[in-house]
């Protein structure tokens, strides 16, 4: 049961109050069909909006079911308009962009009914009315008659205890006025309608009750409640609450009506994006490249762990351009501390590194660095002495390499120089990591060694080997380049030279020999002399000595940037294990080994610095020995004591080649990707760690990392110069908001009758921001998505111009998580920018928002 109280309704305008309603009471039974009549201005429509819970009392009481509203909140308006109010309006009130179902499925929306529920029981009240065959049609294709069937519809969808129709025929024919006269009647017998017209007519003919309104006051009521009957409780009523996809599907909807301004409200506020985008692309793409480079250049520049090192962040830091002096004299000439620096850097912060120790920990943990790394190359103070036999029968020096010494001599034959490191070696280790050969390389011929005496020759991408590294390995004939230089010298003309292409297959099988350090001493008395410049017996060690032999031919892959190789000869770790270990056993080793205090390439003991050798320190069969010697032995022996007067017991070890497989003089850690590098950089400080822990600082261990050296100073520039211009094009993102903010005012200004509407089937306020959201929400996305594909057709002629200027392909390119963060981005800005659009829509007042056109 309804029951207005002495309703009183004032409305103020400066100092002018009008008064709508006057004490006005009435009680409606449950069901009957009630008109109320009046002139304009009576208050028949104050007191119809009050009814529906649109407008507020000023005092006296509404009561519903017995229950006064005074305390009503405004969520409890929302509800029961939703769910015991139906509104029939004169005007029709249909939402014009929503389809005739949609708009007889909206009440239900927001009661948080199914799709399928909604669909179902909009359809069956549809066709209640006689509209089954017109659901899909928008309002604006339908007739009067047919738009005030549809608001009926809408009004009956929610099966409300009370149904409130404004002037529902005031719009319509004769005709169509009798049928919908003759719907709310058979509405009426199970419900109470409320009808407000001016056709006294219409409403004796088809009403149970007629109230008489004049001037704010119940002037006459044909059929009043005489007897007051029993009130019920309130029925207890789910609050309302729209779903996003409501508002959403609400929002896009009238967006659709308004394509070409969604369209150019969506790229205007797409620009800034685009901009960013393109910024990031470049920035990205330049880092990318960055990193290809780092990538392929892992293998030349891996984590090298030297005995002496240094960090290297502290060299670039001292090659940077010093800092300026402040106030300068301008007479006077300032010293810039770089060799300085340099020195104290060398000095003072280089480090010892204790590779025994580490080389412990590495086999310790022998499982974690394999997984981490593509190889660990451990190299030792040894050269290896390499000789090529030439085609008149003799012998050439590979390694050490003295080509350039060679040139410089008169004859072209200069003596060999073991143990020398004067050139460009030409000869390398190979990783033990098969798979990353493999990445870096093709096999032309042959296969990868798989012996100690097995080498392999490395071209380049393009089939091509300098005739630098061919004259030094003696596969072209040197002859040729002594003459060319001799030419130079004497101011002749040089001829060119045509050398011949080589056939893989023929460059396979040819050899070379490894002389040992120790082979070309010949123990002569009790001290071992340097044979190197005897021919004769340095050929005759040289054929003796172990062959290897060439037995494949690699090519660089065509895209690999760099490899772990960049001399041309290849030969296995187990050649360097068998050097040392051969080293290792020669009798002139064995023999210093056993005699630490005696000098074996001399035969006397090692000078001190407090006492220098003299005669008196022979023993007495080395002083016969010498007595019994020729004058020309004698000399040669001198000549040996002369040239290992100043040598120590260490020095002549290293002179021998001797090394220990267990102390190496650098290990290389060769890492398998980015990640597998910092993981390597975290177990060697955990390492150091570990050992300062102990209390052995001394085994703590100094690095270098050349790539990331290089790289991270390149990195560092990128992105300054990212952020400066991302900062620059950002301001066009807050232009753009401001923008959509002042659209989606306009869009409010617009809608505001669908406001009404909304709000008079129990729409909240809440609800109506979340309609404004949505829509700013809707152009944020598409905004978004619109840059983002927009840079994505601008990133195909830019990538080609930077291809036919720089020969790099598809340098820019947009990350994928960047795209994503920039569509948020979008989307958070033009939701922010619709805040204060959306809460002005949100307190509009439904009766004033019913009103506008």
């Amino acid at each position: 049961m309804l029951e207005l109280k002495n309703l009183l309704k004032e409305y103020t305008t400066g100092n002018f109050t009008q008064r709508a309603l006057d004490q006005v009471s009435i009680t409606f039974r449950n069901n009957e069909f009630v008109s109320i009549l009046g002139p304009s201005g009576s208050g028949k429509t104050t007191l119809l909006n009050i009814v529906g819970g649109l407008d507020q009392y000023t005092d006296g009481d509404l009561l519903i079911n017995g229950v006064s509203t005074k305390n009503y909140k405004d969520s409890d308006w929302d509800s029961y308009r939703n769910h015991q109010i139906g509104f029939v309006f004169q005007s029709y009130n249909l939402i014009e962009h929503q389809s005739v179902i949609s708009n007889v499925e909206l009440a239900l929306a927001l009661s948080g009914i199914s799709k399928s529920e909604r669909t179902r029981r909009a359809k069956e009240v549809l066709n209640k009315v006689g509209l089954i065959d017109h659901i899909n049609k928008r309002p604006n294709q339908l007739s009067g008659g047919q738009m005030q069937r549809v608001a009926i519809a809408r009004a009956l969808i929610n099966d409300p205890e009370i149904l409130l129709a404004d002037e529902p025929t005031g719009a319509l024919d004769t005709e169509t006025s009798l049928q919908i006269m003759l719907l709310l009647e058979e509405i009426a017998k199970d419900k109470l309608v409320i009808m407000v017209t001016h056709n006294a007519q219409l409403a004796n003919k088809y009403s149970t009750r007629v109230v008489s309104l004049q001037d704010g006051r119940v002037t006459s009521d044909t059929n009043p409640v005489l007897d007051e009957e029993g009130a019920h409780g309130v029925s207890g009523q789910s609050k309302t609450k729209m779903k996003l996809s409501t508002a959403l599907g609400l929002s896009l909807n009238n967006l659709l009506t308004k394509k070409a301004r969604t369209i150019l409200t969506s790229f205007a506020g797409s620009i800034g994006i685009i901009g960013i985008a393109l910024i990031l692309s470049l920035s990205n793409g330049v880092q990318l490249y960055i990193n290809n480079i780092e990538k392929d250049t892992l293998a030349s520049y891996p984590i090298s762990i030297m005995e002496t090192s240094f960090d290297t962040s502290e060299l670039v830091s001292i090659m940077t351009p010093p800092k300026a002096v402040e106030d300068p004299n301008p007479d006077t000439i300032y010293p810039s501390l770089i060799v300085e620096d340099y020195i104290n850097l060398i000095g003072e912060k280089s480090a010892f590194n204790n590779l025994s120790a580490f080389k412990e920990y590495i086999e310790d943990n022998q499982q974690s660095f394999d997984s981490l790394t593509q190889g660990i190359q451990y190299s030792y103070p040894l050269n290896l002495n390499i000789f090529k036999e030439t085609t008149d029968g003799g012998y050439v020096q590979v390694e050490p390499n003295i080509l350039l010494d060679d040139i410089s001599t008169d004859t072209g034959q200069g003596r060999f120089n073991i143990g020398t490191m004067m050139n460009s070696s030409v000869i390398t280790e190979l990783l033990d990591d098969q798979s990353e050969l493999d990445n870096q390389y093709d096999v032309m011929a042959g296969h990868w060694p798989t012996a100690s005496n097995e080498v392999v020759l490395l071209a380049d991408a393009n089939n091509q080997i300098q005739d630098y590294a061919l004259y030094s390995l003696g596969i072209i004939d040197r002859e040729q380049l002594y003459e060319n230089y001799d030419r130079i010298q004497q101011n002749l003309p040089v001829e060119p030279t045509n050398h011949p292409n080589f056939k893989t297959e023929d460059l396979i099988g040819t050899t070379f020999k490894v002389v040992l350090n120790t082979d070309i001493y010949e123990q002569i008395g009790d001290a071992w002399v340097n044979k190197a410049d005897d021919q004769e017996y340095m050929d005759h060690v040289i054929s003796e000595a172990r062959e290897l032999t060439i037995v494949g031919v690699m090519k660089a892959k065509e895209d690999t940037i760099s490899t772990a190789t960049s001399s041309l000869l290849g030969y296995t770790s187990a050649l360097t294990q068998d050097v040392i270990n051969s080293v290792n056993e020669q009798e002139i080793v064995k023999e210093q080994l056993a005699n630490p205090e005696i000098n074996v390439l001399s035969g006397l003991p090692f000078p001190t610095e407090d006492e220098p050798f003299s005669m008196e320190d022979l023993t007495p069969e080395q002083a016969a020995r010498l007595a019994s010697m020729s004058p020309e032995e004698l000399a040669e022996v001198m000549q040996v004591y002369q040239a290992n007067a100043t040598a120590s017991y260490e020095g002549v070890l290293e002179l021998l080649g001797v090394s220990d497989l267990d102390e190496p003089s650098m290990i290389q850690l060769y890492p398998a990707n980015f990640e597998a590098k910092d993981e390597l950089a975290e177990m060697i400080n955990q390492y150091n760690t570990e050992q300062e822990a102990a209390g052995r600082s001394e085994n703590v261990i100094t690095y270098s990392d050349i790539i990331e050296t290089m790289m991270k100073s390149v990195t560092q520039i990128i992105n300054i110069i990212t952020y400066i211009l991302i900062a620059f094009v950002a301001v066009s993102l807050v232009v753009s908001s401001i923008m959509i903010g002042i659209i989606t005012y306009i869009s409010v200004l617009e809608r505001t009758k669908e406001i009404g509407i909304l709000r008079a089937i129990g729409a909240s306020k809440r609800d109506i921001s979340r309609v404004f959201n949505a829509e700013t929400l809707i152009i944020g996305l598409f905004s978004g998505l619109l840059g983002i594909g927009v840079t994505l057709l601008l990133l195909i002629p830019i990538n080609s111009i930077i291809l036919s200027l720089t020969d790099v392909s598809n340098l820019a390119s947009l990350p994928i998580e960047g795209g994503i963060i920039l569509i948020l981005i979008s989307v958070v800005l033009t939701l922010v920018a619709g805040i204060i659009p959306s809460r002005m829509a949100s307190k509009k007042d439904p009766v004033e928002a019913l009103r506008s056109e």
